[in-house]
Formats: C-alpha cells, sequence, structure tokens
C-alpha cells in the first residue's frame, strides 16, 4: 500500500500473470483496507492491479486443493460477508476500483464493492464462474442485478459473457471510461471527490433503481428458468437463479448467505470437480509445445456444423460459429423450442451489432448461415456435431446411437455435458474414439 500527499491510498494486487485471488491475498488486502482505514492521513481508498491488470479472479488451482481436502477455507461467509461487504463496501472511507486489463470472476466481484468503478475501454469484465460448475461467491450474484438491472446480470452470469469495457460504462457497471495512463489519476480524483463529498457514495447493496417491480421480477425468472432446463447440467444454472431471486426478495443480506451455501455445495459437487479438472487440463494445453509437423499432418477442414439443442449455451455456440462464417444446422425436439432457439441466435447477432462486432448490413447474411431442424435428415455433410442437450445417460446414448446413422463416418461428435462419463455416453456406439467434450464454448482457428 501506498498514501499519497493527496491522502490517497493505493493498495495494488500482485500476484503474476493474471494477478489471481488466493486466500493469502485477501489476507493481504483486508489487512491493507484496515490499515488504510485506521490511518488519520488516508482519505479515501484506490484499488488497482499490477502489469496492466486488476484481477483474473480467484486461482483455480487452490478450488481443486479444496475439493480434494488439501487446502482449508475460511468460515462460511467470511470472505463475502465480513471482508467484502462489512470491511469494504460499508467503510468510513470511500474505495475506487481501478480497472485495466482484466476484472473477471471474483476480480470484479471485489470491484463492484467499491464505490465507484474506473475503467479502460478495452478491458475485459464478467463472471464466467459457471464454466467451472460453480456460481459467483464473493457477491456478484447480488451486485450485479443492482448495477445492470435483473435481466443483463442474468445473461451475463448465466452464459459466463465477458465484456469490454465500453459495454460496461453503458450498461452502469463501470462508472467512467479513460484511456490507460490516466486511470490511477482519474481514480484518486473520483475517490477524493466522494470523500469531500463532491460525488455520491454509493453502496452497491443499497441500490434499487436499476432492479425492477417484484411482479416483473418473478416474470423474468420464470422465463430464464425455462431457459436454465435446457442447459446440459440443469442443476447449476437453476440454483444460481434461486440464489438471485433470494436477494431481489428477501434482501442482498439474506442473498448473500444463501450466495455462500450454495458456492459450498456446488464446489464439492461432481460437474464442479470435472470442470475444474477440464480447466486446469485446458491450461496445460494451452502452454502446450507446438506439434513438430514434419509427419505431414494436415488439419482437417470443418465446413459444416451442426448444433443439437438451442437453449442458451447451444444457441451461443450456434452464434460463436456462423459469426466465422461456418454454416451451421440447429436442431431442436419441436417447433416451439426451435423457434426459440433460432430467436436466441438473433439476438445474440443484434448484440454484436450494438457491440461493434458485426457490421448491421453483415446481419441477414451471417443469419442466413444458420438452418433450423426438427430431424437428422440434414446431416449427412456436416463434418462435427456438438450436442449441447439435457437430458440423462440414456438419452445421450440414443442422441448418439443416432447420430452415427445419419452423420458421414469421418464427422467428430462434441458434448457440452460435464455431468456424465464420455465413456457412459459412447458405450453404445461405434464411434467411440470420435466423441470428445466437455465443449462449452469454441476457439475459431483459420488454417
Amino acid at each position: 500500500m501506498e498514501v499519497g500527499c493527496d491522502g490517497v491510498a493505493v493498495i495494488t494486487i500482485v500476484h503474476p500473470p493474471i494477478n489471481s485471488l488466493s486466500f493469502e491475498i485477501m489476507e493481504s488486502l483486508e489487512k491493507h483496507y484496515k490499515e488504510a482505514l485506521g490511518r488519520d492521513d488516508v482519505k479515501a481508498i484506490v484499488l488497482t492491479g499490477a502489469d496492466g491488470k486488476l484481477s483474473g479472479g480467484f486461482d483455480i488451482g487452490i478450488l481443486k486443493g479444496i475439493q480434494e481436502g488439501k487446502i482449508e477455507q475460511p468460515k462460511l461467509g467470511y470472505l463475502a460477508i465480513d471482508f467484502i461487504t462489512g470491511t469494504l463496501e460499508d467503510a468510513s472511507k470511500p474505495c475506487v476500483s481501478a480497472i485495466d486489463g482484466l476484472a473477471i470472476g471474483g476480480g470484479l466481484e471485489i470491484s463492484m464493492a467499491c464505490h465507484a468503478r474506473i475503467c479502460t475501454s478495452t478491458a475485459d469484465i464478467g463472471l464466467p464462474e459457471l464454466t467451472v460448475g460453480i456460481i459467483p461467491g464473493f457477491g456478484g450474484t447480488q451486485r450485479l442485478p443492482r448495477l445492470v438491472g435483473l435481466t443483463k446480470a442474468l445473461e451475463m452470469i448465466l452464459m459466463s459473457k465477458i465484456i469490454k469495457g465500453n459495454e460496461a460504462h453503458r450498461l452502469g457497471l463501470v462508472d467512467a471510461i479513460v484511456p490507460p495512463n490516466e486511470l490511477l489519476d482519474t481514480a484518486r480524483h473520483w475517490a477524493l471527490d466522494i470523500a469531500e463529498c463532491r460525488r455520491p457514495w454509493i453502496r452497491t447493496l443499497h441500490k434499487s433503481d436499476k432492479l425492477v417491480t417484484f411482479e416483473k421480477a418473478r416474470e423474468i425468472f420464470k422465463s430464464v428458468r425455462v431457459q436454465a432446463k435446457q442447459a446440459a447440467y440443469i442443476q447449476l444454472p437453476l440454483e444460481c437463479i434461486d440464489v438471485i431471486e433470494e436477494g431481489i426478495v428477501a434482501g442482498p443480506l439474506a442473498g448473500l448467505w444463501k450466495e455462500s451455501h450454495c458456492f459450498q455445495k456446488l464446489l464439492f459437487s461432481g460437474p464442479s470437480k470435472n470442470l475444474v479438472n477440464v480447466y486446469l487440463a485446458q491450461q496445460v494445453t494451452l502452454n502446450a509445445p507446438v506439434i513438430n509437423n514434419n509427419l505431414g499432418l494436415v488439419p482437417r477442414k470443418i465446413k459444416k456444423v451442426a448444433v443439437l439443442g438451442g437453449g442458451l449455451m447451444g444457441s451461443g455456440i450456434a452464434t460463436k460459429l456462423i459469426l466465422n462464417n461456418f454454416p451451421v444446422i440447429l436442431k431442436e425436439v419441436d417447433g416451439n423450442f426451435l423457434k426459440e432457439g433460432l430467436d436466441r441466435v438473433q439476438v445474440n447477432l443484434q448484440s454484436c451489432i450494438k457491440d461493434g462486432k458485426l457490421n448491421p448490413e453483415e446481419f441477414n447474411k451471417t443469419f442466413s448461415l444458420l438452418t433450423g431442424s426438427l430431424n437428422f435428415e440434414g446431416f449427412k455433410d456436416v463434418d462435427m456435431v456438438i450436442e449441447a442437450i439435457s437430458g440423462n445417460v440414456s438419452s445421450k446414448q440414443q442422441v448418439f446411437t443416432d447420430l452415427e446413422k445419419y452423420c458421414p463416418s469421418h464427422c467428430v461428435f462434441t458434448t457440452n455435458t460435464s455431468a456424465i462419463d464420455l465413456n457412459l455416453i459412447g458405450a453404445k456406439t461405434k464411434s467411440k474414439d470420435q466423441i470428445i467434450g466437455y465443449v462449452e464454448d469454441i476457439v475459431i482457428n483459420k488454417f
């Protein structure tokens, strides 16, 4: 911690390469906050991160250690309620978060407890905890709806959506966008303005201007629960929705306690253990050496893809594919579900236009790459199938058995599920060596 002559204490998270959080880092943050609050020469506080990054969130390796019983946790609710809410948000001195590079997961959750957020335009911001089988655990389920509204918060959390600083500002998640070289100075001035009553002192959990009426909230929750039931692992999004609803109905403190209990339960669930392993394996793969291609290996070109299921995940994957000019078949089991899936893709594309990722004149051309289907008849020339439907072992086995009948012999079958062993899914097929997973998002490589 450094205290300037202006009376602003700057607390910097230092944990390369992405300033990930750990229990030791959180303990250090709490120590410095309490020191700053107790010093007469400190008027306000700024939270930032080293090397142009605020924080990439909690270290997933520590989560694995907890799951394996090798790492002990603090008492339930200590970090989210006692520290982040009691010490930081309810502090007697204002704190402003200076966000550059990224504020992901727990990094964003701590920022949302600050009394203002200053950000650069290209910073990555989001709560992707569902990708490792848990929910936000530092108050994110309660603060995000109060900053961006219930509908947008549900979308961001349930889809693990990462947005840029500019969009975060438009939504009200951050208070100002500045160039990187002005970030720290602006945050210092902003913090002093709050301390000296020139700007409002806003405690996020006390905000209600972005919340809708109870009647409207019930409609939103009902609609999103229907969509969530199409997810590959149904229980996870439904648990998350319940936690968010608790905060809307019973108040933010009740929501924080429910979040802590739910986080703890999900952390030790089978799907979370699987997804944590998948995440850590992906990190190893990303750092693996490039394969020597002297063997003459040639990547197979993917010309056409089928996606089974038009729920939140399936429609998101279909959107990513058509944005990269891949023809896609989106298959559903009935006409109503198919229409909902196609509508979700349209909404995703419209969001891309708003974000500047897609030109308006390209909308029709891009959407025309998507074809809806209620059967497998168009699967005879697909190169890859991505399964993103809800179901048990027997239903998934039937799906992959059916795919064998209609798809070409070279087709790669992938699944979105994390709750069912791949060996079980492929047990009744002849194509076990062509089934891969878990797929929740895709990275497009152009060869």
